[in-house]
C-alpha cells in the first residue's frame, strides 16, 4: 500500500473515532450524568464472566456459519482456524472503524490460504448477509412487540410501515443497480453472474436457507442474551412483559450499530438508546447504561482475538 493510501485509510479511521467521541460527548451533555453513573453502578462485575461465555458462543456459532457457507462454495477451513480467524475479525471490528475491516481481513487471509480469493470473499459477504437478513426479521418482530405493548404507538404508526418496506426497497435498489451494471462490460457481467450463483448456492438453496437462518437466529439471540443479562443484573426486569419490551428496544439498538460511521457502534448505539427509552416511558439513562455495558462486554469478549494476532505475528517471524 502506498504512503498516500495509508494516509487516507488512517485519516478515515481518525474521523470515525472522532465521530464516536463527539457523539458520546454530546450525549453526556444531554443526559443526566449523575443518574447515568448511578445506573452504571447497578451493573455488577459478575456479569463479565457469563458475557464472555456468551461471546464465545457467538464466535463458535458464527464460525460454523462461515465454515458452512465456505463449504457450499467448495472451500474448506478447519474448526480451530475458523474460530481463531473469527475471534481476530471480531477484535478488529471492535477497535477499527466501520465494523467490517475484520471481515475483510478474514476473507483475505482465507483467500490466500485457499487459493480462491473471490470465493473466500463471497463466503464472508454471504455469511454476513445471512446475519443481516435475520436481524431485519428480528427487528420487525421487536416492532410488533412494541406495538402490542402500546409503546410509543403514535410515533411507531408511521415509522413501522416505512421500516417494513425498507428491506424490499433495498433489495429492489440492489437488484436494479446490478441489472444496470450487468451491461457495463463482459468481465463485470461474468462476475455478477458468479456472485449470483454463489449467493444462490450458499444461501437461497436447500438446505442452505434454513440452516443459514437458524444459525443466524441463534447468533442474534446470543446478542440479545447479553442485553438481557445486563438488564436482569441491574434489576431492570420485574416481569416477562418488561423483559419483552426491553429486548424489543434492544433489537433497534443492534440495528443502529450497522451504520458504519463510528467505531463498533459507539455513540450511535447510545444515542439511539437515549431517544428510544423515553419514548417507551423509561429513563434515558437506563437505556444508555445498558448500551454502554453491552459495548464494554462485547469488547472484553473479543479480546482473545489479540492472542490470535500475536500468534500470527510470531508465525510470520
Amino acid at each position: 500500500m502506498s504512503a498516500t493510501a495509508k494516509t487516507g485509510v488512517w485519516g478515515t479511521a481518525a474521523w470515525r473515532w472522532l465521530a464516536s467521541a463527539i457523539l458520546l460527548g454530546a450525549l453526556f451533555l444531554l443526559v443526566d450524568t449523575t443518574a447515568l453513573w448511578r445506573e452504571l453502578q447497578r451493573i455488577p462485575l459478575w456479569v463479565v464472566l457469563p458475557a464472555v461465555v456468551l461471546s464465545a458462543v457467538q464466535v463458535v456459532l458464527s464460525s460454523w456459519r462461515w465454515r458452512y457457507t465456505g463449504k457450499r462454495l467448495g472451500l474448506s477451513i478447519s474448526v480451530g482456524d475458523a474460530v481463531q480467524e473469527y475471534y481476530l475479525a471480531t477484535f478488529i471490528n471492535q477497535v477499527l472503524p466501520g465494523g467490517v475491516l475484520g471481515d475483510v481481513n478474514r476473507a483475505f487471509r482465507h483467500g490466500v490460504k485457499a487459493g480462491k480469493r473471490q470465493k473466500a470473499a463471497h463466503a464472508v459477504v454471504i455469511e454476513r448477509l445471512s446475519g443481516q437478513l435475520v436481524l431485519a426479521l428480528v427487528v420487525g418482530l421487536g416492532l410488533i412487540v412494541l406495538w402490542q405493548a402500546n409503546v410509543f404507538k403514535p410515533s411507531l404508526a408511521g415509522s413501522s410501515a416505512a421500516i417494513g418496506w425498507l428491506p424490499m426497497v433495498l433489495l429492489l435498489a440492489v437488484a436494479g443497480g446490478l441489472l444496470l451494471l450487468r451491461f457495463y462490460n463482459a468481465r463485470f457481467k461474468a462476475y455478477l453472474l458468479a456472485l449470483r450463483d454463489d449467493v444462490h448456492q450458499a444461501l437461497f438453496s436447500w438446505p442452505a436457507l434454513p440452516l443459514q437462518l437458524m444459525s443466524s437466529l441463534l447468533v442474534v439471540a446470543s446478542y440479545l442474551a447479553v442485553f438481557l443479562l445486563l438488564a436482569v443484573a441491574a434489576d431492570y426486569v420485574n416481569s416477562a412483559a418488561t423483559a419483552a419490551v426491553l429486548l424489543a428496544l434492544c433489537t433497534v439498538l443492534l440495528l443502529s450499530m450497522i451504520v458504519p460511521l463510528t467505531v463498533a457502534g459507539w455513540g450511535i448505539r447510545e444515542g439511539a438508546a437515549a431517544l428510544l427509552w423515553p419514548l417507551a416511558g423509561l429513563p434515558a439513562e437506563q437505556g444508555v447504561a445498558l448500551s454502554v455495558g453491552y459495548g464494554a462486554l462485547m469488547f472484553v469478549g473479543s479480546c482473545p482475538g489479540v492472542l490470535v494476532m500475536f500468534k500470527g505475528r510470531r508465525g510470520s517471524r
